[in-house]
C-alpha cells in the first residue's frame, strides 16, 4: 500500500541509517561525569523539521525533559526559525530537510516534523526509512493515502512514533473511557464533535501574486510536495491551512483534538460512510461564490462507524465547524457551558450523555449533578503531566526503544484517526466538484445531497468515483 514517492537520495539514506546502527556505542555514564550527568548514551538527539510557531514549542517541551539534546534545526523561512536558533545555538542549521537528512542522518536518533500538512509524510517516511524515531504535528498527514501509507510504515521500520495531539496524553479521555467501561451512560451510539475554526480566512479567491519573496523566506522549498506557484502575501507563516493544496481547514486543525476521545472511548477504526453540508459565500445577490481552491467558511459532516469492541451497533460521528454547534442537551441548564464555548466532545449514550472540552480536557456527566455521585475507580494509568507529558512521554519511548515504552498516540492510533477526519474533507471537497448543465445554464453539483460510501481496505469512494481524486495527490516533479 505504501507507494509514497521517495525522497532523491533514499539510498543514501539507508547506507547511512545501517552505518550509524553499526557504529553506536553505549558509553557508561561513570565514565563521562559525574552525579546528575546525563550520558550521550541516555540522551536523545533530535533534529526539528520546522521550527517556528508550533515547532519552536515542541522543541521547547523535548528539551525541557532534560534528556534531550536539540542538534539540528531545518526551516525554509529563517524568521521563523529565529527564536529556535536562539534558543539552540549549538544546533546545526539547514534550510533543505533532504540536506540535513541525507548529510547528518548519523547524528541524530529522533526527527520532529512542524510543518505545513502537505509535507509532513514525505519528511517523516524519509525519517523512518532511516529507522529514526519520529514526532509528527497534527494532522498526521494531508491526504488519506499517505495516512495508511504512515500507519503501515510504522510496523515495517519499529520507530517510536506520536502525533502532537496532546490530549491523547490527558487524564480527560481516560475519565471518559472509565466513565464508559462503568457503563454510566450506557451504549453510545452518537458522538459531536464541533469548534469555532477556522480563525483564518477561508471560502475566499486565491489572492494575486505578491511583489516578490522575502529574502528570508525558501519559497520552493516551502511548495515542496506542493504544485509551483507565484508567491503570495499571508499564505505564509499560517494562513496556508485554509488551503487545500497545503492545509487540512478547521479539521486539519482540530479534528485530531475533538475526535480522538470518540476514537479511543469507543474503540472506532475506519468509517464506512460520510456526507456533507458546506456554508455558502454570497459575492453578490443571488450569486454564490465558487472558490473550491479554498476550504469553507463553515460545514457539517456526518461519519458512520461500524460497530466496535464497545458498541452494539454504529456509531453515528457529527462534526461542525465554523462557529456551528449542535443543539443543546436537555440534560444541561440554560447557564450551564456547554463544551467550553467555543469547542466541545458529546458523547450520547442509551441512559446518559458526558461531554468535554477541547483535549478532552474537563470532562463531565450531564446533567451535571450526576458529578458529585459518580466514583469509578481509576483503571487506566495516567502519563505523568497529563497533556503537557506528551513530549516527555515521547523521549522516554524512544529512549527504551521500539516496543518497550507505550506512547499515547503512536501512527497505529493516529492514522486511522488521520484519516476519518481526511475522508470528513473528501466529502467537503467531493461538495464542490460541479459540471456545466447540459442545457448550457448554471452547473450540476453531484457530489450535494448524497452519502459517500467507503471501502476502508481499497480506499476508495464506491458510489462517487469523481471524489476517489481527493485520496491521493500528486506530488510535484523533483519530489517524487
Amino acid at each position: 500500500m505504501s507507494n509514497l514517492p521517495e525522497t532523491p537520495s533514499r539510498r543514501e539514506f539507508l547506507k547511512q541509517g545501517a552505518a550509524a546502527a553499526a557504529v553506536f556505542m553505549i558509553v557508561p555514564r561513570f565514565v563521562l561525569g559525574g552525579r546528575g550527568y546525563t550520558a550521550p548514551s541516555d540522551q536523545l538527539v533530535v533534529a526539528g523539521v520546522g521550527v517556528g510557531g508550533k515547532g519552536e514549542s515542541d522543541l521547547a517541551a523535548f528539551a525541557k525533559t532534560g534528556k534531550v539534546r536539540i542538534g539540528y534545526l531545518c526551516d525554509v523561512d529563517d524568521r521563523r526559525a529565529a527564536r529556535s536558533v536562539q534558543a539552540f545555538p549549538q544546533a546545526k542549521y539547514y534550510k533543505d530537510w533532504r540536506q540535513l537528512l541525507d548529510k547528518e542522518s548519523k547524528n541524530f536518533d529522533a526527527v520532529s516534523v512542524s510543518t505545513p500538512d502537505h509535507n509532513h509524510a514525505v519528511i517523516t517516511l524519509a525519517a523512518m526509512q532511516l529507522g529514526k524515531h519520529v514526532y509528527v504535528q497534527k494532522p498526521l498527514t494531508h491526504d488519506l493515502h499517505e495516512a495508511r501509507a504512515l500507519t503501515e510504515a510504522a510496523k515495517r521500520y519499529k520507530v517510536v512514533t506520536q502525533m502532537g495531539n496532546q490530549g491523547a496524553s490527558g487524564d480527560g479521555v481516560r475519565q471518559l473511557q472509565e466513565w464508559y467501561d462503568a457503563h454510566l451512560i450506557g451504549e453510545v451510539h452518537t458522538v459531536y464533535c464541533w469548534t469555532d475554526r477556522p480563525v483564518w480566512p477561508q471560502g475566499i479567491a486565491w489572492p494575486q501574486p505578491a511583489a516578490g519573496v522575502p529574502s528570508e523566506l525558501a519559497w520552493d522549498l516551502w511548495l515542496g510536495t506542493a504544485p509551483q506557484r507565484p508567491y503570495v502575501d499571508k499564505l505564509v507563516p499560517f494562513n496556508w491551512r485554509g488551503w487545500w493544496e497545503y492545509g487540512t481547514g478547521a479539521l486539519g486543525d482540530m479534528g485530531c483534538h475533538l475526535m480522538e476521545a470518540p476514537f479511543r472511548v469507543l474503540n472506532l477504526g475506519y468509517a464506512t460512510a460520510v456526507q456533507a453540508s458546506v456554508g455558502s459565500v454570497y459575492v453578490d445577490e443571488f450569486k454564490r461564490g465558487y472558490f473550491p481552491e479554498s476550504c469553507p467558511p463553515s460545514s457539517h459532516v456526518t461519519l458512520t462507524f461500524p460497530r466496535t469492541s464497545k458498541t452494539k451497533t454504529p456509531v453515528t460521528m457529527h462534526w461542525m465547524d465554523g462557529g456551528i454547534q449542535p443543539e443543546r442537551p436537555a440534560e444541561l441548564g440554560p447557564n450551564e457551558l456547554f463544551g467550553d464555548g467555543g469547542n466541545g466532545i458529546l458523547f450520547v449514550g442509551k441512559k446518559g450523555k458526558m461531554m468535554a472540552s477541547t483535549y478532552s480536557a474537563n470532562p463531565r456527566l450531564l446533567p451535571l449533578s450526576r458529578n458529585q455521585e459518580a466514583h469509578v475507580k481509576p483503571t487506566l494509568a495516567r502519563v505523568p503531566d497529563g497533556a503537557d507529558g506528551h513530549y516527555a512521554q515521547w523521549v522516554e519511548a524512544c529512549l527504551a526503544g521500539y516496543g518497550n515504552k507505550a506512547v499515547s498516540s503512536p501512527f497505529e492510533l493516529a492514522g486511522p484517526l488521520t484519516e476519518a477526519l481526511l475522508m470528513a474533507n473528501l466529502a467537503i471537497r467531493g461538495y464542490d466538484l460541479r459540471h456545466p448543465k447540459t442545457t448550457g445554464t448554471g452547473f450540476d453539483y453531484p457530489g450535494r445531497g448524497i452519502e459517500l460510501l467507503w471501502d476502508p481496505q481499497l480506499l476508495r469512494v464506491t458510489n462517487f468515483d469523481e471524489a476517489n481524486q481527493f485520496v491521493k495527490r500528486e506530488y510535484r516533479p523533483g519530489w517524487q
